[in-house]
């Protein structure tokens, strides 16, 4: 299965914030080699070493056995709970024995403070080369660095499959006719007016509900219902201020009506299979589409233009029996 950008993110993250601690964790437990069995030296070198392990919360040192051999030294002092607690089944000790000398765990949730958290353990080896222990670190995920940019949302084509349930009884139902649905030439008109003239750069469409949410360029955080009412109410637009066409958008103004039309298309192409709710956002350019089979699609505004109406009824009745060319929309 091929590695999705998400994952190849994280994955990334992962690989910088290994190089940034496994050098300090390295030269940490050499220096704690000769203490392991001296609880007082331990955690007094922990305690002078912590202040220079950036974002660390915790520093602990466990036998051969997984074994605490001294308490959690932290940055407020030393907390004597965990000392002589058994960390070897924890999640972050497996796979570090024989395998590798350096491990930065995955993040988890810690059982204290219900945090994402990382460990990263060291082998703590003696003169001989022989396993005498292991140097432990918690970090709290929200004070890590971050060391790279925030993560792009891919623009391909992805398909979401819904609820099974829904999908069984597909042909058991058939669209009903909403007020939006009455109403399409006013509605479809409206939303375009206010992309392209009063701020709002993403705006869904719920069909079956017959209603629209709303995001503006001058309140990004907070989205807005309007109800049908308010859809087929010019005057709708007086209580949003005229902005220029945000020069965040990749979608041009001219496309948006096309895309609103291909909406209304998928909406009434087939009584069974049809839109429950689309929209677009005018800055990331992406369309979303969820369908009454509860299958959602995200693509680009071009490549959806581009596909058309025929696209979907191929893509949506190709394997669905009890029908020539039926499938699924997720």
């Amino acid at each position: 299965m091929n590695e999705s950008t998400l994952k190849r993110s994280v994955r990334q993250q992962r690989e910088n914030l290994t190089s940034l601690l496994s050098g300090v964790m390295f030269d940490l437990a050499r220096a704690c080699a000769p203490l392991i069995q001296e609880r007082e030296a331990l955690e007094q070198i922990l305690a002078e070493t912590l202040p220079r392990i950036n974002y660390c919360k915790h520093l602990y040192v466990m036998d051969a056995d997984g074994v605490q051999v001294c308490a959690n030294i932290t940055r407020t002092g030393a907390d004597e709970e965990h000392f002589g607690r058994d960390r070897m089944a924890r999640p972050y000790m497996q796979g570090i024995v024989g395998t590798t000398d350096f491990k930065l765990s995955e993040a988890y949730i810690s059982r204290n403070q219900k945090r994402p958290s990382l460990t990263a353990v060291q082998v703590v080896r003696d003169e001989a080369g022989e396993r005498i222990g292991f140097l432990g670190a918690d970090y709290d995920l929200r004070e890590l660095p971050g060391t790279q940019g925030v993560y792009q949302e891919p623009d391909n084509w992805r398909q979401i499959k819904g609820d099974p349930a829904i999908r069984g009884g597909l042909f058991l139902q058939a669209r009903t006719q909403s007020v939006m649905d009455d109403h399409m030439d006013e509605v479809l008109p409206l939303m375009n007016e206010l992309m392209v003239e009063r701020g709002v750069f993403h705006g869904k469409f719920h069909f079956s509900s017959s209603r629209s949410s709303i995001w503006l360029v001058d309140d990004p955080y907070r989205y807005r219902i309007l109800g049908i009412d308010d859809l087929i109410d010019p005057d709708i637009c007086l209580a949003y201020p005229q902005r220029d066409y945000t020069e965040l958008a990749i979608v041009p103004p001219r496309d948006i009506t096309p895309v609103f039309e291909l909406f209304r298309e998928l909406r009434f192409a087939d009584e069974n299979v049809y839109l429950r709710a689309g929209s677009l956002n005018v800055c990331n350019g992406m369309v979303a589409l969820n369908f009454s089979c509860d299958g959602s699609h995200y693509l680009r505004w071009d490549e959806f233009m581009e596909k058309g109406i025929a696209f979907w009824f191929g893509s949506l009745f190709v394997q669905q029996p009890k029908m020539a060319k039926v499938g699924e929309s997720g």
